[in-house]
């Protein structure tokens, strides 16, 4: 009969949503709560964030690059149609990854605070009585000596301190001693600081931005939203007031290796450039892993290449296009490609689209770099014309040729291909125009960002690991020692209890400890369990 009733209430313990629905909504939210913070529900949402991010990873992000959205949108017209209304070009920024994020921001919090104050009370604790029968412990162990119960007392309290306990005497002589406590401080600290790690991310998110441009040598760069080529800003971040700065870049040095052993391999990236900050000017050294701090603004080096001077002229003889024009490297030899626009020619508009080769050779691949110095700076083109087009406003790829509505210049019934060195020019059939090579000068990309929840996030992934370091490697433990009086002697009853669910290393102890308050040992009945 008894045994029913206490099935009858396992079963009714066992569903808590049934009992509570007849309560109400209040039990129903406290036991939801529960739910939601609990340790097993962290773990899944922690599971679910982790899986939600590799969307972010597979598929093109708005935030990085349109360009790429648009192209993959493009390509696969049918997983577009169901990607997009899922948000997966902007996974991190999405309602469900959002929703997953705070969650469980919410589920660690209530987790965590509870265990905080129950460990709190637990470190004021004292170490608990010694119990009535030490035999029935995991480890135990006991002998029979002829010292005196208070010389195996401070033998005893000497072991202690030893190895780190925090004993305490009775009145009756035994001892009652535990180390290791600190091994859920640990793990507290390991999950405090993951929270303080979420905050600084989403801070990050926010209030960070992180932008790139490309600077030829002598010109300039201002900390304005169209000065950059790309541009990725937190949701509370005013692109309209920037940190104020600019800079011009006046040198860029770069020196490559010439001898046999790591030939063309990077030596020194060094950018003179002259910062003006707050209406003074300084002259600055901008270096690979030595950004430039401005306030909360830090300016990055994060590559180079060349740009190639050069002069169109249209078909009517005038200026079309001056000046230098950014090549992108595509091998460690800087083997360039770029396009050069002069969309304002006339009567037809002109494009040249080819190659930058710093040491340039034709060989049977096509045209190539040697080297990544300018040795033998050539450009190596194909020429494009068209009627005028219309502006629309919209912007377009500097680096890319849109051939539609352009016809490619021929050289009889071939295609015009042309190699130009410095001080080179070519005139293009029928009287099209003409390009002059004048020279080169050396670009560098910067990147501009600011991250106010780094140093929070840094710190807090130290102090997370050290935590974590502290509960792995702490091992928590009892012991107790009872000195009864046997014989013309004492026995000596030691037992132990490892609460980290590692019986050798209570085991180990314990056998250590009797062997330090044994000393003078009347018999070997020396006992363990």
């Amino acid at each position: 009969m008894s045994r029913s009733v206490r099935n009858s209430k396992a079963a009714t313990s066992s569903t808590p949503s049934a009992g509570h629905r007849g309560l109400g909504l209040r039990p129903f939210m406290r036991w939801l709560w529960g739910q939601l913070t609990s340790m097993r529900t962290a773990l899944v949402l922690l599971f679910l964030l982790a899986l939600a991010a590799i969307p972010g990873s597979l598929v093109p992000q708005s935030a990085n690059s349109a360009i790429k959205v648009s192209d993959f949108a493009a390509n696969h017209p049918i997983l577009d149609r169901i990607f997009r209304p899922l948000g997966m070009y902007n996974v991190y920024t999405s309602v469900w990854f959002s929703a997953i994020y705070l969650l469980l921001f919410i589920s660690l919090i209530g987790c965590i605070v509870p265990r905080i104050m129950s460990h709190a009370k637990a470190l004021r604790r004292q170490p608990p009585r010694v119990p009535a029968r030490l035999d029935r412990l995991a480890a135990y162990a006991s002998t029979t000596t002829s010292a005196s119960a208070d010389e195996v007392s401070k033998r005893a309290q000497r072991w202690l301190k030893s190895h780190r306990y925090r004993f305490l005497v009775d009145d009756d002589g035994s001892l009652r001693a535990e180390a290791g406590r600190h091994r859920e401080t640990g793990n507290l600290v390991f999950h405090v600081f993951l929270v303080f790690l979420l905050v600084g991310v989403g801070w990050n998110t926010l209030w960070g931005y992180k932008g790139t441009s490309v600077v030829v040598e002598g010109q300039g760069f201002s900390n304005n939203i169209t000065q950059y080529d790309e541009f990725k800003a937190g949701a509370m971040v005013d692109a309209d007031n920037l940190t104020p700065f600019s800079m011009k870049l006046r040198k860029f040095v770069a020196s490559f290796e010439t001898g046999e052993v790591q030939r063309g391999a990077a030596r020194t990236f060094d950018a003179t450039v002259d910062l003006t900050v707050d209406g003074k000017t300084q002259t600055r050294d901008l270096q690979v892993n030595h950004p430039l701090q401005i306030g909360s603004t830090k300016v990055h080096l994060l590559g180079h290449g060349y740009a190639a001077n050069v002069v169109v002229r249209d078909g009517e003889g005038k200026v079309a296009f001056s000046g230098p024009v950014v090549f992108l490297p595509q091998d460690g030899n800087f083997t360039s490609v770029g396009v050069i626009k002069a969309p304002d020619a006339r009567p037809d508009r002109l494009a040249f689209q080819g190659f930058f080769l710093p040491t340039g050779a034709i060989t049977a691949g096509g045209p190539t770099s040697l080297f990544p110095d300018a040795l033998n700076p050539q450009l190596y083109l194909t020429a494009w014309y068209g009627k005028p087009a219309v502006e629309t406003g919209v912007p377009s790829n500097i680096y890319t040729l849109d051939a539609t509505g352009m016809t490619q210049v021929m050289d009889g019934k071939d295609k015009s291909h042309f190699a130009l060195s410095v001080g080179q020019g070519y005139t293009l059939p029928n009287g099209k125009g003409s390009i002059q090579f004048n020279g080169w000068q050396r670009w560098a990309k910067i990147q501009v960002s600011q991250a106010p929840g780094l140093p929070l996030t840094f710190v807090s992934v130290l102090l997370s690991v050290a935590g974590l370091c502290v509960s792995l490697f702490s091992r928590s433990r009892r012991v107790w020692v009872r000195t009864t009086p046997s014989g013309d002697g004492f026995r000596v009853e030691v037992g132990g209890l490892d609460r980290s669910d590692s019986r050798s290393s209570a085991v180990d102890d314990v056998n250590s400890l009797l062997a330090a308050v044994g000393g003078d040992t009347m018999s070997g009945d020396t006992e363990e369990d």
